[in-house]
């Protein structure tokens, strides 16, 4: 399994994501995948109603400081990697099931996403204006 995607030469890309494939997959499985990764998703949606309140709190941390905070980025990093592996289940990518926990190495995918240490306060307010309708 590789640890990093290949990026070009003197590039360096902020994000990481790896899937293992297997040699062979249940044929009979993929019809019962998303009846039997619905409490996931139950658990995904009060997460996800979680990590937008942290959204928005990291947003004026990020605009009055310039810095994302590691605890709310771990946190929304740690979501996306719970989310990751129930879509590579259901996705037909993986036939193990997902564990109910979003740490690395637990599950045959790999997601990792760096932290910057400095965040653009300009960038920042410009990305407001492109979420509105």
């Amino acid at each position: 399994m590789a640890t990093t995607a290949e990026a070009a030469p003197g590039a360096s890309y902020p994000l990481r994501y790896d899937v293992e494939y297997p040699e062979k997959l249940s044929r009979l499985l993929i019809f019962v995948k998303g009846i039997l990764a619905l409490p996931h998703w139950l658990i995904l949606s009060a997460l996800y109603s979680v990590g937008s309140v942290i959204t928005f709190i990291a947003w004026f941390a990020i605009l009055f400081t310039g810095k994302y905070p590691k605890g709310l980025f771990d946190f929304a990093v740690n979501i996306q990697r719970w989310a990751a592996n129930v879509s590579a289940y259901v996705g037909l990518l993986r036939d193990e099931y997902p564990p109910f926990s979003w740490e690395p190495g637990e599950y045959h995918l790999i997601l990792g996403i760096e932290h910057a240490e400095r965040q653009s306060r300009w960038r920042l307010l410009v990305r407001i204006f492109s979420i509105w309708p």
